[in-house]
């Protein structure tokens, strides 16, 4: 199995990088100065590039990389990505420096969202944060609420490698959903105290996602009573989900 570690971008970007000895692959690089940059701090050569959606924030360093670094670039083959050469539909199995990545199809943040199951850690771009989803910029809550079954049916201990560093905010927003919930907060106090020494909150297990991630628990009565005060038609998921997701906009 390879490293895999972070590089930060922009406000709260994480570009997620994977080395096996003097290779490498970048997942979502939005810029291409810090992951020159740590390339070069390493001595690492590129050896390709996993992109989950096509916004700016997530592949606006790929044309900067590939002009250095001439590497296969995978992303979804429904969306606009520069320099994609490997289109994805969600199914796929690849080899990536000698390890079998699972491609998943997460429709909701954007049409043609995908993420990348390598071993135990899911590279999810925007669909699941840290107690949190992505917005629904093109996709259905019928969509979304699909793709993120589809991540909670993963084995507990896989570690959820998001793209943002937001689960502060979306703890507090967890915490009006189900206040009498003692995980979330118990983990706002663990988080708050990573952050305030400067450590990520990320990545987290799925297993800690499905005690304290409201939008992994749409089947909870505490989140369904919550839900329904704030909109929700019915105690359906999706209901329940569209609920939570136009709260949390709002929020």
């Amino acid at each position: 199995m390879f490293e895999v570690s972070f590089i930060p971008a922009f406000k709260d970007n994480y570009i997620w990088l994977l080395r096996r000895d003097r290779q490498a692959v970048v997942v979502d690089p939005g810029e291409a100065g810090p992951v020159l940059a740590r390339l070069a701090d390493d001595g690492l050569a590129l050896a390709s590039i996993l992109i989950t959606h096509h916004h700016a924030d997530h592949q606006g360093g790929v044309a900067e990389l590939t002009a250095r670094y001439p590497v296969p670039v995978f992303a979804p083959a429904s969306e606009s990505i520069t320099g994609r050469t490997e289109p994805l539909h969600g199914g796929e199995n690849l080899s990536v420096l000698g390890e079998m990545v699972r491609v998943l199809a997460v429709p909701g943040h954007t049409a043609g969202h995908v993420t990348y199951l390598v071993g135990d850690r899911l590279f999810c771009g925007d669909t699941l944060f840290g107690a949190g989803c992505g917005r629904l910029f093109e996709g259905t809550p019928a969509q979304m609420a699909a793709s993120l079954a589809a991540i909670a049916a993963l084995p507990p201990a896989t570690l959820i490698c998001c793209a943002h560093e937001y689960t502060e905010a979306n703890l507090r927003f967890a915490q009006a959903v189900e206040p009498d919930n003692r995980d979330i907060r118990a983990r706002m106090t663990r988080v708050a105290e990573l952050r305030r020494t400067g450590l990520p909150s990320v990545p987290s297990t799925l297993a800690e996602e499905l005690a304290t991630n409201p939008f992994l628990r749409c089947r909870q009565p505490a989140v369904i009573a919550a839900a329904r005060r704030h909109g929700a038609a019915d105690d359906s998921p999706v209901a329940v989900f569209a609920a939570l997701r136009g709260w949390r906009n709002d929020f």
